[in-house]
């Protein structure tokens, strides 16, 4: 088999595999798409299940798309040569691109190809062959250019898979309109077998430690079929939380890592790092640096932060109802991190700048008082809160720089949420939650895929200490769901679908729970009538 002149291949170790761009415009290569070459092989059939693991594609580009699969050869000692192949299509009849990739234990048998040359905001359908095997079909969408009217994402966290069923991933691979989904850590999880959660059962059975250890978990999660379905309707921008290591880690280890037993924290984060880097379709990684950001034409800015692993100081230590520690030093970001997401605010000029991060921004406190007071008590010391240097200079960065229009989507905390972010919630004089003036932006929360919500005492607590949160205007702590995001010039919506069930394979009714939205320049929540209607939506993936 030959490959067509026009493509070229380029190992990058950047993809955590092999790499094929595509150095042609789509244009150019779709009317030479008589001469692209087709798949031929003429050995041994290789096995049935050669992609179990499914397609997926991600990191979406103007011009560029990563594609992604794995394959499960028979001789896991021996590299197999992957086609690939990319078209505007179903039937494939239009292609604009084909290449091939060796896969090796190396990386796990995992395929990335980053596609260049593509069309912005196009829908496009690709697949792969390998020793006789077909897989999956996928469908893929780049990001738009220039003018841009509208935009939707279903945005999600928080899958633990010993908690219940991925009913959330089905029924986003059914929202056919959605220009990616917006995936904010916490993936997979670490856990053994009973240890938290016990639906279903882990593989390997024990808690997650070595690079073997994360790509077995990779894998199990990968074999999912809602999981599949997802990723084979539309592309993923994904960031890492502390499930893809360890509980509650921070850069220089974890809450639930224990170095007398478990090895050195710098080994597991690397294994973890490595794992995630070849099991997503994501560029970059490998070297732990996976804040980036995406433009989606003149509407939005995507800018995506890493709130865990690349600079966050160890937390504070401080329980449930403790006031915040007073150490301005201590940071959630890092100061190159947080000097990149600065320069990033301040010269974006796009509509809305949406921070895609991990931990909860806004203020949660059991008890209010203003800053000037103290401040109050809070609940979850992990948060923004519990670096309040960090969280104080974000929205003071907003405010002197009267920087508008700032979204920020959350995940992390197992709960939905609706807040709007202010330096000083519980001081009148600097936030009226009535009418929304001393709020410099917003925060959407998610809730979980299937990870459980607040423990029954938690819940209790923070009910009662809902009215010490004015700036708080919505939440569900218990019930697990996803929100839908839709953006246009007028503003930015967030519609919040839960679950009456995530515990049985083939239940899971989803329900409408809330629908808040912020107008352009206002920086304030306020509830909506009814959640956006759906797009037009090119057909689904084959």
């Amino acid at each position: 088999m030959s490959l067509s002149r026009r493509n070229f291949l380029r190992s990058t170790g950047a993809l955590g595999a092999a790499s094929l761009p595509v150095s042609c415009s789509s244009e150019d290569a779709a009317e030479e798409r008589d001469h692209l070459d087709q798949y031929e092989y003429d050995g041994p059939l290789g096995p049935e299940l050669l992609f179990q693991h499914g397609v997926a594609s991600g990191d979406p580009l103007p011009d560029a798309i990563i594609l992604w699969t794995r394959v499960s050869p028979e001789k896991p000692d021996e590299a197999v040569e992957v086609w690939w192949e990319i078209g505007t299509d179903r039937a494939f009849n239009q292609r604009v691109a084909v290449g091939t990739v060796m896969a090796n234990a190396d990386h796990d048998f995992t395929v990335k190809v980053d596609v260049e040359g593509l069309r912005p905001g196009a829908t496009y359908y690709f697949r792969f062959k390998s020793l006789g095997r077909t897989s999956p079909a996928g469908r893929t969408k780049t990001a738009p250019s220039g003018e841009v009217k509208r935009l939707r994402f279903g945005v999600t966290s928080c899958s633990s898979l010993a908690h219940g069923y991925f009913h959330c991933y089905r029924d986003l691979a059914r929202e056919l309109d959605l220009d990616a989904i917006l995936h904010l850590g916490d993936y997979i999880y670490e856990y053994g077998n009973g240890e938290y959660g016990d639906v279903r059962s882990y593989e390997p059975e024990h808690e997650i430690l070595t690079l073997e250890d994360y790509r077995m978990r990779h894998a199990q999660y990968k074999r999912d079929p809602d999981l599949q379905a997802v990723h084979r309707e539309h592309p993923f921008i994904a960031v890492w939380d502390d499930h893809e290591t360890a509980d509650n880690s921070y850069a220089d280890g974890a809450e639930n890592h224990d170095p007398a037993t478990e090895g050195e924290w710098a080994a597991r984060k690397a294994a973890a790092i490595q794992a995630y880097t070849e099991w997503m379709p994501i560029r970059g990684g490998e070297d732990g640096k996976i804040f980036r950001s995406f433009s989606y034409g003149n509407l939005a800015d995507l800018i995506f932060l890493d709130t865990r692993l690349w600079g966050r100081d160890e937390q504070d230590g401080k329980l449930l109802g403790e006031a915040p520690v007073e150490e301005p030093g201590r940071t959630l970001l890092g100061d190159d991190q947080e000097t990149w997401l600065d320069d990033q605010l301040k010269t974006s000029q796009a509509r809305w700048r949406i921070v895609g991060q991990q931990v909860m921004m806004a203020f949660l406190k059991t008890q209010g008082a203003p800053n000037s007071e103290g401040g109050g008590t809070l609940v979850n010391h992990d948060q923004w809160q519990g670096y309040p240097g960090s969280q104080q200079r974000f929205m003071s960065l907003l405010k002197d720089n009267q920087i508008d229009n700032v979204v920020v989507l959350t995940g992390d905390i197992h709960s939905g949420w609706g807040c709007d972010l202010t330096p000083d919630p519980n001081n009148p004089d600097a936030y009226d939650p009535a009418s929304g003036k001393g709020s410099v932006a917003v925060e959407f929360v998610t809730s979980a895929v299937t990870s459980p919500g607040f423990p029954a005492g938690i819940d209790n607590v923070v009910k009662q200490a809902l009215g010490e949160n004015p700036h708080i205007k919505y939440s569900n702590v218990t019930q697990r769901g996803f929100f839908l995001l839709d953006l246009d010039a007028q503003r930015a919506q967030a519609a919040w679908y839960v679950y009456d069930d995530i515990e049985s394979p083939d239940g899971g009714v989803k329900s409408l729970d809330a629908v808040l939205e912020t107008q352009s320049g206002a920086n304030f929540l306020v509830p909506a009538d009814e959640p956006a209607d759906p797009k037009s939506a090119p057909p689904g993936a084959p």
